[in-house]
C-alpha cells in the first residue's frame, strides 16, 4: 500500500503571532492574513516489508530505522515524525518526507509537513478525521514536540490553499477566503531567502511571555499589528496594491520593536536594497531573525527587483499562490 500526500507552505501577510492562544483573546477583531504558496511539503507512506519503521528525509538526506516507536536519542532529528507515528500507531511503515522550503525559511514548512504526514497516516490507518480535527491534532502534537504553544494560522493554508483571513476570538477560529485574484497577488511578489535560518518557536515564545506578563509596550504593539491586518485586508479586497505594500512595511517596522534579534544586518541590507529598487513594501516571513523576506512590487519591476536582491546575496524562490491545498493519493 502506498499513500502520498502533499501540502503547501504559506506567506504570512499580516497579524502573525496573534494567532497563538491566548493572545488573540486580548485584541478585539484579531485576525491573520496569509496565502498558500507553491512550495510544498510531501509525505509518502509505504508498507514495511521487514517489520521495522523506516524514516527518510529526502531533502536532508537523513534516515533512521527503528524496531519500536519509543523515544530514543537517535530519533531526535525525527521527533515530529516519531510523535505522529506514536499517535496513529500504524503497522510498520516506511515514511519518506520531503520539503521544498529551505530550513528556517519562515514559510511554515514544518506545519505543512505535519499536515501532510497526519493526512497520510489518517488515510493509511483508516482513521476518521475532519479537516478541523486534523488541524487541531497536528497543532497539539507539534506543540508537544517543540515544547511551546503553536499558532492556528499555519495549518489552514496547508489544508485549504488560497488567500484567506483567519478570524480568531472567544467563539473559535474562522477561515474566510479573501476575494483577490491569486494570479494578481502572485505576479507582484518577490520572495527572497536570506540564507539565515531561524527558530520561530523561540522568537514567538519570548514575546508571548512578555505579553502575558503585562508588558504594555508589547500589548500596544500588538494592537497596532491587529490594525495593520484590518487595513491590509481592505487593501487586498479592493486591489489597492501600493497600500498592501505600505501595510507590509508598517507591520515589519512594528514587529522589529517587539524584541531584539528579529532583524539582522543581512535582513536590513536586503530591505534597504529592495525598497531602493522600487518595492512597494516588505516584511520578514514568520517570526524574524532570518528566513525569507517578502517584497511587493509592480509586475513590471519584478525582474529588476529579483536581480537587485540576488546581487545583494539573497536567493530568490520561485513561487505562485497555491489554490489546491492538501492533496492525498492512495495506490
Amino acid at each position: 500500500m502506498l499513500v502520498h500526500s502533499s501540502a503547501p507552505t504559506r506567506l504570512d501577510l499580516a497579524g502573525g503571532t496573534l494567532d497563538i492562544w491566548p493572545l488573540y483573546l486580548f485584541h478585539a477583531g484579531a485576525q491573520t492574513l496569509n496565502a498558500a504558496i507553491t512550495i510544498r511539503a510531501e509525505c509518502t507512506l509505504l508498507t514495511s516489508e521487514d517489520g521495522a519503521w523506516h524514516l527518510r528525509s529526502q531533502d536532508t538526506g537523513e534516515s533512521l530505522t527503528i524496531r519500536g516507536l519509543e523515544d530514543t536519542p537517535e530519533a531526535s532529528r525525527h521527533r515530529l515524525v516519531l510523535r505522529l507515528l506514536q499517535h496513529f500507531k500504524p503497522e510498520p511503515v516506511t515514511v519518506v518526507t520531503r520539503s521544498d522550503s529551505p530550513v528556517g525559511a519562515g514559510l511554515a514548512g514544518s506545519s505543512a509537513l505535519n499536515i501532510a504526514i497526519c493526512a497520510a497516516l489518517s488515510r493509511h490507518t483508516s482513521t476518521s478525521n475532519t479537516p478541523e480535527s486534523l488541524m487541531t491534532l497536528a497543532a497539539n502534537l507539534e506543540a508537544q514536540v517543540i515544547g511551546v504553544p503553536t499558532g492556528v494560522q499555519d495549518y489552514r493554508p496547508a489544508m485549504f490553499g488560497g488567500i484567506a483571513a483567519i478570524e480568531m476570538g472567544p467563539a473559535g477560529i474562522t477561515r474566510l477566503p479573501i476575494g483577490v485574484d491569486p494570479a494578481e497577488l502572485g505576479s507582484r511578489i518577490v520572495l527572497a531567502y536570506t540564507g539565515q535560518s531561524r527558530d520561530s518557536g523561540i522568537n514567538n515564545w519570548e514575546v508571548i511571555k512578555r505579553h502575558i506578563d503585562g508588558d504594555q509596550n508589547v500589548i500596544d504593539l500588538f494592537d497596532e499589528i491587529a490594525d495593520v491586518a484590518r487595513a491590509m485586508r481592505v487593501a487586498l479586497e479592493t486591489s489597492a496594491w501600493k497600500e498592501v505594500g505600505r501595510q507590509l512595511t508598517r507591520e515589519w517596522n512594528l514587529r522589529k520593536q517587539l524584541a531584539p534579534g528579529l532583524t539582522t544586518p543581512m535582513i536590513d541590507a536586503l530591505v534597504g536594497q529592495g525598497l531602493k529598487a522600487g518595492a512597494w513594501g516588505t516584511k520578514i516571513c514568520g517570526a524574524g531573525g532570518g528566513g525569507c523576506l517578502l517584497f511587493l512590487t509592480d509586475p513590471s519591476n519584478v525582474s529588476s527587483l529579483r536581480r537587485t536582491l540576488e546581487a545583494a546575496g539573497a536567493t530568490i524562490l520561485d513561487i505562485q499562490i497555491d489554490v489546491d491545498g492538501l492533496q492525498v493519493e492512495v495506490r
